[in-house]
Order: structure tokens, then C-alpha cells, then sequence
């Protein structure tokens, strides 16, 4: 072996630092963004909050007229169809995109609109002021709500260990995820407990609030909750012959056969039914919720003047810009004793110009897709049009990964509800008339219709294929079963009631 010296000539991408910078902020969540440049304040002492010093008595002794700069600067920030500023593609973003000296007051004005910056930037905002205890802490869970009620309930020192054991079994829908059997191997030998002991143990908390909680299945859950009620009415009765016999039979909705076998008529079966849609099959539910997703939207859109309106939500980040003091101690002095200042005041030139270019992204793309989807604000869900992110890549002359970063976890608002961008993006399908129509049309056009079927005899997949053939779309009765599944709509045998 020797060492020698060879060249080669190849490619390769090379990715600047501020690139990737650019790249990251732009397919971060609205939330995640906050996070980011919250955490870019706290390690840049350039990069400082910009306060909105404007006074409304001043503003309103101005009367109508406008300032120019606050004009352009909305403009920015607001498109309607023709209105949309030019982008370079990702492929093609470098050190050139963005200018190597940006003036010291590079500011968030650039970026957003005149309006109050988001409570998240503010460290000294009122909008703190509140119950900070009761928003940051956490809610009771089921097994603390079950052993405050043991700690009041008399029981032997034995039987409330053993109920301790059955209270850490059991999940927050309130099922026991163990059985007795286990749970009594696993007790201490010395306690000398036997099964029907541990049994006895399970029966008490049973009844605990809420009523059926330690059930081991549906049958047992739906049994404990209707033994509680008033045994003596009829309905209540045949409920109960229900829970206990016919279970499978009613979850498939087999009515006939239920009234068949005991021999009621279809008014008595429907009053029992009542009865058990009642009941609460999860009892854990009442006291620990799911925990609710808030979405902040990252686009606004309103329609004014007849004409569709897309603006950046103001609300989403702080306005930032470089302290002007910092970034003149920057300049001044020899350069070894301010290379820290100076390194920070060019770090917070690059992340103020991505962010800068993020929102232009983003508010493009997503003028582009409330243009093209026109039609489902105007009317719904069902005048979707197809789209794919090729089509908006083209629009727009970016890549379809920009399309794809800038769409993920960003929101609209719409006065139809807030959706997210990839909502917008959907599958075609032909028409007899040579058209197309969106996977997101016929799935509305598949829910309408099961909301206004016959609850008796309700519309079967091969039904609703034809029904939408009469309309000129051919969809096969497999991608109508995809399309109900997604729409967590029940097959039609599941579906079907008593009036």
C-alpha cells in the first residue's frame, strides 16, 4: 500500500447554513415556530421584540390620510389573486437570495402587518395576567378520582390494598386491563387472600363514581349502570335481557331477530334501546376527557368586496427586529473586540430575512390555492376541484417540496372553518361528461347522501355508486367503501334504526 494524490470531478449540493435556516422555519408548525423564535430572542442579544408604540389618538387626529411605507407595508402581507409577489424555488435559493448587509432597523414591519404582535412574543404582555395555575395544571385523572373516594370508603387494611392493586389496573376509559387472577398472584402472600376476596374487592368498586368502572367488558359495564336504574318499568327490563343475551345481535343491528326471540314489537324494542344508548360504555371518559388541540391559523381568508382576501394571521409571532443600539456597537471599535456583536448582528440579519421569506411562501402558496379552489368557498365542499401539489409548484415556479414543507401542519382560516393546506390537495376522478371531479366532492356528495337516507333501508355502497353514476361520476362500490370508511361512516347493515 502507497499513498498517492488523485483528482476527481464530481457534484454535489452544498447547503449553506442559512439555507438550511430558511428551510427549517418554513416547514415548522405555527407553535414550533413561536418556540423558535422565542428561543433565537433569548441566545441573540440583537434580536429584541418590537413594541407598537402607535397611539390611536394620534392616528385618528390624522384623519384619512395614509402613510405610504404603512401601505407598502400591508401589502406585503395581504394578496388577492394578481397581487402575488415572485419567489425563487428552493432549488435555486443562495447566498445571493438574501443581501450580505440589511440596515440596522430590519424590523418585523417587513413581514406583518401593523397589528398588535402575539401574546407568545411578549414577556410583559396583560394577556398573562390571568389564571396561569389553572391553564398549566394538569387535570385529575380517573385513578385519583377512584382513590379519593377509596380513602373515604371503610374498608380493612387487607381490602384496600387489594383495591389499590385493582385501581392501578384500570385505564382511563375505565376498563380493567387485568384479571383477577393476576392481580391476586401478584398480592403478598403474607396478606392470605383468596380469588373470591379479590373478587368481592372489584364489586365494590364497581360501584364507584362513575357507576361501572373496573368493568373486564362492554356486557359487564352496561349490566353494573342499568342495575342502577328502576328495575320496575318494562323498558328497563327488556333492556336488561338485551345486555345479557342479545348483545352481539344488537351491536350488528339484527332487530328482527332480537324481536323475534323475545317476542316484543318493534315500539317496545325501540324503548329499551333508548335505555342502553343511555348507558356509558367508556364510564372513565366523564372524568378524564381527551385533552383539546387548539389550531392557530397561519393564513386568514376573507372575502370583501366581492373578491377573496388572504392575509397572514398577525397573531402567530412576535414582530422582531435588531436592537439599532447593539448594531451600532457592532460597527464600531476594532473588529477582534467586537467579533462576538458582530457575529450575532449578521445571525440576526439571516433569521429576520427567513422569516421574512417564509411568510412570502406562504402567503403565496396559499393565495394560489384559495384561487384554484375558488369555487368550494363559494359554495362548499362539494365544488372542490382537484388538485395536486404539482399543479400549485407550477403556479407558483417552486419545487413540489417547498409546496409540500409550506402545506404540512400550516392552517387557513375560512368562513367556512379552518382547515389545513393539504386539505385543499386531493385525488380526481373522470366524469362522463370528460370533466374531473375531486375525491373530496364525492366524498361530501357520499355523506350528504347517507344523512338523508331512509334510517329503515339505508343506502348501500353499490346504491350509492349508482346514484352517483346518474350524476355522471363512475366510482366503483370498493372506492365508495374506501371513502365511507374514511368518513367513519358505518356500513349500511350498522346503520340501519327503528322510527
Amino acid at each position: 500500500m502507497k499513498l498517492s494524490l488523485q483528482i476527481k470531478l464530481g457534484q454535489q449540493l452544498t447547503m449553506t447554513p442559512q439555507l438550511q435556516q430558511a428551510i427549517k422555519l418554513l416547514q415548522l408548525s405555527t407553535l414550533d415556530l413561536q418556540q423558535e423564535i422565542q428561543e433565537a430572542l433569548e441566545s441573540n442579544p440583537m434580536l429584541e421584540i418590537e413594541e407598537d408604540f402607535d397611539s390611536p389618538d394620534l392616528e385618528s387626529q390624522n384623519g384619512n390620510q395614509e402613510d405610504p411605507s404603512r401601505n407598502n407595508e400591508s401589502n406585503q402581507n395581504t394578496e388577492e389573486y394578481q397581487e402575488a409577489p415572485e419567489l425563487n424555488s428552493d432549488e435555486n435559493w443562495n447566498d445571493s437570495d438574501i443581501p450580505e448587509e440589511l440596515s440596522t432597523d430590519s424590523s418585523w414591519d417587513d413581514i406583518y402587518t401593523e397589528s398588535t404582535a402575539g401574546n407568545s412574543g411578549s414577556s410583559g404582555s396583560d394577556s398573562f395576567d390571568g389564571d396561569f395555575e389553572s391553564r398549566n395544571t394538569a387535570g385529575e385523572t380517573l385513578q385519583d378520582h377512584l382513590m379519593w373516594q377509596l380513602n373515604l370508603s371503610t374498608m380493612s387494611d387487607k381490602d384496600r390494598f387489594v383495591a389499590t392493586a385493582i385501581i392501578d389496573a384500570i385505564d382511563p376509559n375505565g376498563m380493567l386491563t387485568s384479571t383477577i387472577e393476576s392481580i391476586h398472584s401478584g398480592l403478598p402472600e403474607e396478606l392470605d387472600l383468596e380469588l373470591d376476596e379479590v373478587l368481592a374487592v372489584l364489586h365494590r368498586i364497581h360501584h364507584f363514581d362513575p357507576v361501572g368502572v373496573g368493568y373486564r367488558d362492554l356486557r359487564e359495564c352496561l349490566t353494573i349502570q342499568i342495575r342502577q336504574l328502576d328495575r320496575t318499568f318494562p323498558e328497563v327490563q327488556l333492556a336488561e335481557k338485551i345486555i345479557a343475551d342479545l348483545l352481539p345481535q344488537l351491536a350488528s343491528h339484527d332487530y328482527n331477530q332480537i324481536m323475534r326471540k323475545l317476542r316484543v314489537r318493534e315500539n317496545e324494542l325501540k324503548s329499551a334501546i333508548d335505555v342502553i344508548l343511555k348507558l356509558n360504555p367508556r364510564p372513565g371518559s366523564e372524568i378524564t376527557p381527551p385533552e383539546t388541540a387548539y389550531v392557530i391559523p397561519d393564513v386568514i381568508v376573507t372575502k370583501k368586496n366581492g373578491r377573496w382576501k388572504v392575509e397572514l394571521n398577525p397573531e402567530t409571532a412576535p414582530r422582531i427586529r435588531v436592537n439599532p443600539d447593539y448594531a451600532a456597537l457592532a460597527t464600531k471599535g476594532r473588529e477582534g473586540d467586537n467579533a462576538f456583536l458582530r457575529d450575532s448582528l449578521q445571525e440576526a440579519r439571516w433569521f429576520i430575512k427567513s422569516l421574512q421569506s417564509r411568510n412570502e411562501t406562504l402567503l403565496k402558496v396559499a393565495t394560489r390555492i384559495v384561487e384554484h379552489q375558488k369555487n368550494f368557498f363559494e359554495y362548499g365542499e362539494e365544488a372542490m376541484k382537484p388538485l395536486v401539489l404539482h399543479d400549485i409548484a407550477e403556479a407558483v415556479s417552486m419545487h413540489e417540496s417547498t409546496i409540500s414543507r409550506v402545506t404540512t401542519q400550516k392552517y387557513m382560516h375560512t368562513p367556512r372553518g379552518i382547515f389545513e393546506l393539504k386539505y385543499f390537495f386531493s385525488s380526481h376522478v373522470d366524469t362522463d361528461t370528460g370533466g374531473e371531479c375531486s375525491s373530496t366532492a364525492i366524498r361530501a356528495i357520499i355523506r350528504k347522501l347517507v344523512a338523508s337516507e331512509n334510517p329503515r333501508k339505508p343506502l348501500s355502497d353499490s346504491k350509492i355508486a349508482d346514484l352517483l353514476a346518474d350524476q355522471g361520476i363512475r366510482v366503483a362500490r370498493r372506492t365508495i367503501a374506501k371513502y365511507r370508511e374514511s368518513l367513519s361512516i358505518a356500513p349500511s347493515n350498522e346503520r340501519k334504526q327503528l322510527i
